[in-house]
């Protein structure tokens, strides 16, 4: 199954998706699963979600976003601000026409999807934190980003040399495949002062009351090297303590690249225990055991 573009325009802001099961296609009605919206991390791009789409659209409609200021969409938004984030979120479900869908995101995609989910309670049937959390970055995280993005040889020569910079493997493949060839070179599909900006307000804040304020089931998938401190994943569980946490051996913060599998897994045993009331309200339970 492929994907087709989807346009979505919100205050003047073009919103490129990738949509794995338009609603017009007999096929669509037929998926038994939950909808499913995925939104990628800070520098990222809709197809890092390819394979995880590819997996679950057979059972689910799922759109991938190419958040504003990344990828297709919009390159330069004025406004980078988190409610802006969320407010493309819900636009992106309204307009396409989701219904009651689960939230995943990766990284800053979690951290829009949690807001979302925290802003628009019943609006979602469920929530997938992949290394996402409320406690954010914290202070001196632009200026590490900004160095972080400074340090790409951009244009690089090949695709194969992208690759090799951001970490090999299908971290690096991942990464790469959100390029653009141009001009003789490969090229960023953002801006980066576009991306500092973007983290402005987890820089000076924690979000430990909109986590508090989630009421749909909500699943968190980390890392065993990623950024999410045991601290933080420990006070989510307290505050929220029917959370299901679940830990990826031999993984770093790209879990959605570096083990698909493992989350696709995950995935799918987390969708198929939701039904229509869980939106209202009535949370999973348990935590599953570290993945292997």
């Amino acid at each position: 199954m492929s994907w087709s573009e989807r346009v979505v325009l919100r205050d003047g802001v073009r919103l490129s998706c990738r949509d794995w099961g338009d609603p017009g296609d007999r096929g669509d009605r037929d998926r038994p699963g939950p909808d499913v919206l995925l939104l990628h991390g800070l520098a990222g791009h809709a197809g890092e979600w390819d394979a995880v789409a590819r997996e679950l659209s057979p059972r689910h409609r799922v759109v991938a976003v190419d958040q504003r200021g990344h990828g297709a969409s919009e390159r330069r938004p004025q406004d980078v601000s988190r409610a802006a984030y969320v407010e493309d979120t819900v636009a992106v479900c309204e307009r396409l026409g989701l219904r009651e869908p689960v939230l995943v995101g990766q990284s800053l995609g979690g951290h829009t999807a949690m807001l979302a989910a925290a802003a628009h309670p019943g609006l979602f049937r469920g929530l997938v934190l992949v290394e996402a959390g409320p406690g954010g970055p914290g202070v001196g995280v632009q200026a590490e980003i900004g160095g972080w993005l400074d340090s790409w040889p951009a244009p690089f020569p090949s695709r194969e040399a992208a690759v090799g910079f951001l970490g090999g493997g299908p971290a690096g493949e991942g990464w790469a495949a959100g390029l653009e060839e141009r001009d003789g070179g490969w090229w960023p599909r953002f801006e980066r002062d576009v991306m500092v900006a973007s983290l402005a307000e987890n820089a000076r804040r924690a979000f430990w009351d909109e986590w508090s304020q989630v009421r749909c089931p909500t699943l968190a998938v980390l890392g065993q090297c990623g950024i999410i401190a045991p601290e933080e994943i420990g006070e989510m569980l307290r505050l929220r303590p029917r959370t299901v946490a679940l830990s990826v051996p031999g993984t770093g913060h790209d879990v959605h690249l570096e083990r698909p599998d493992v989350l696709l897994a995950a995935l799918r045993r987390f969708l198929g225990g939701l039904s229509p009331a869980a939106a209202a309200g009535s949370p999973g339970a348990g935590r599953f055991p570290a993945a292997r």
